[in-house]
């Protein structure tokens, strides 16, 4: 459900004091009202993404790739960084033709249930590496693999279960399912009927569970959950919208991006904007949990802001400040470049046994650098793209370069966070 704005807000900004962090601090208001102003909801007449008529169909040119990139691509294969990305693929054990799929009855995640979902990342990013595959080379032997995968999960998966972690099993490898399928759109050995089962599984079995976490979270306060479920799920629902052609569906997820009420949001996940000479720089939500779950946001993000972006909608300088960029310059200063950053406590609302509970988190996580490929997407977006200045990117292409080439899921081990990201950043995403 859309939020009512305060309009006041636009108004009080005039009268603010300048204050620690957020720019503004609103004078002698009431107890309980927001006074940050990065966290007030937008008018849900007022999107900064505005929403589009739902008989507007869906652009179909490669959800996260399109053909303009498969022609760089192949234009730049015997040259680096293209190269180096390239051998990262072909390397790969997922991009064989020769892989085996593990379709399962259903898709279960959660500690003392018969957890299988392993399968899903598993053969997910294979179906993902086996288009690329096919789509770089030409090589119908990949794309029938793919189709193979494909066909095998929507033909044999009826549910997703598990614990409350069968959310996230929905987000992520439903976005996963979902970037596939498309990439797969019009591969000519792909039967029709077939194509629409898949279309029909993705919408049954993912779609569902996606919206009502993002509805009702199981019960429990918006912010109970962290920001990389709510990203997940939102993820998801923007690459089912684009594959079944579903505009309800993408809209709903680019409303709840920027006016939801869970920490999916975009301003919510990326949650305290620094001014001063740290204005190039904007907090994570989860950056006072672990670095993990912090690079894990960001992936999620990137994947939603370059689908919407293929899509005609910009959110990569959302609210015209670069919000995603900021966060990832924040987490490549920190963890990357080994600096000191801002870092503003955060407090997490919470269902606890007796009801709602709050915990603090007073500081940023411990140092890490955990390799997952996230930074070539923002860097050469960026760089290349929206030619921002060298200054207000340097910390992410310090983590660029420090991870190229970027792999993908079956590079960076065995456990599930290595394969939330489907990868190869490198190949897909560099330009001169």
């Amino acid at each position: 459900m859309r939020r009512m704005y305060y309009i006041a807000a636009m108004f009080a900004l005039s009268l603010a004091m300048p204050g620690c962090g957020d720019g503004v601090n609103l004078p002698d208001l009431p107890a309980g009202v927001e006074t940050d102003l990065y966290k007030i909801p937008l008018a849900s007449d007022s999107l900064v993404i505005p929403l589009k008529a739902e008989t507007e169909p869906m652009i179909h040119n490669g959800g996260l790739h399109t053909p303009e990139d498969f022609q760089r691509i192949k234009d730049n294969l015997t040259r680096s960084p293209w190269a180096e990305g390239y051998e990262k693929l072909v390397n790969n054990s997922h991009a064989q033709t020769s892989y085996v799929p593990n379709p399962q009855t259903s898709i279960t995640r959660g500690s003392g249930t018969a957890e299988n979902y392993r399968y899903a990342y598993n053969d997910v990013a294979a179906a993902y590496q086996l288009a690329l595959r096919w789509k770089i080379s030409g090589d119908n032997a990949f794309a029938d693999k793919a189709v193979e995968i494909l066909n095998g999960w929507a033909s044999t998966c009826t549910v997703i279960n598990g614990t409350t972690d069968m959310s996230l099993a929905a987000g992520i490898y439903g976005y996963q399912f979902a970037v596939a399928g498309e990439l797969m759109r019009g591969y000519e050995g792909w039967a029709d009927a077939d194509f629409k089962a898949y279309q029909d599984w993705m919408v049954n079995v993912f779609y569902p569970m996606n919206k009502d976490f993002l509805d009702r979270h199981h019960d429990t306060p918006a912010g109970h959950y962290w920001a990389n479920w709510g990203l997940c799920n939102i993820a998801s629902m923007v690459g089912i919208g684009i594959l079944a052609d579903r505009r309800d569906i993408y809209n709903e997820a680019v409303e709840h991006f920027q006016v939801g009420e869970t920490n999916g949001c975009i301003t919510k996940a990326i949650y305290h904007v620094f001014d001063g000479e740290n204005s190039n720089l904007a907090q994570w939500q989860e950056s006072n949990r672990d670095a993990g779950h912090t690079y894990m946001c960001q992936g999620l993000m990137g994947v939603i802001c370059q689908l919407c972006w293929n899509q005609g909608d910009d959110f990569f300088s959302y609210g015209g400040q670069n919000l995603f960029l900021k966060g990832c310059e924040y987490t490549a200063k920190y963890d990357y470049a080994g600096l000191d950053v801002p870092n503003v406590p955060y407090t997490r609302e919470y269902k606890g046994p007796w009801g709602t509970a709050t915990e603090e988190y007073p500081s940023i996580h411990a140092r890490a650098i955990i390799s997952r490929p996230i930074w070539a997407l923002p860097y050469y977006h960026y760089a290349k793209i929206k030619n921002v200045d060298e200054n207000a990117i340097q910390y992410t292409k310090f983590a660029m370069e420090y991870e190229a080439p970027e792999g993908g899921g079956g590079d960076y081990g065995t456990n599930s966070g290595e394969f939330d990201n489907l990868g190869f950043g490198t190949l897909m995403y560099a330009r001169d």
